[in-house]
C-alpha cells in the first residue's frame, strides 16, 4: 500500500500490522477501525455484554421478560467462555 501504518495503543507490531494492511487492502485508518472493534468485542465482559444488550433491545421495544430470555440465548451461543448465566442471574446484573 505504501503508507505507513503508525503504531497507537494496538498491541501488534508495526510490522503485523502493515502486513495486514497489504494482505487484505485496508488503509492504515480502516486497520485501525477494525483493530479497535476487535480488542473492544474481546475484551467486553459478560457483565458489560448484559447491560448493553439489555439498553439495545429496550430501546427497540422489547419487554423484559423477551430481554432476559434473547440475552440468555446470546450468551448460551457461545460469545464467552464463561458457564451460561441463568434468567435470574441475567436481572441481577442489570437491577443489582
Amino acid at each position: 500500500m505504501g503508507v505507513p501504518v503508525t503504531q497507537k495503543s494496538h498491541p501488534l507490531s508495526l510490522e503485523r500490522r502493515q502486513y495486514l494492511c497489504e494482505r487484505y487492502g485496508l488503509s492504515p485508518s480502516d486497520l485501525a477501525l477494525l483493530l479497535e472493534d476487535l480488542w473492544a468485542f474481546t475484551e467486553e465482559t459478560p457483565e458489560r455484554y448484559v447491560l448493553r444488550r439489555h439498553s439495545e433491545l429496550q430501546k427497540r421495544g422489547w419487554t423484559n421478560d423477551g430481554i432476559f430470555k434473547r440475552i440468555a440465548g446470546e450468551l448460551a451461543a457461545g460469545r464467552f467462555s464463561a458457564e451460561p448465566l441463568s434468567l435470574r442471574q441475567i436481572r441481577r446484573i442489570i437491577y443489582g
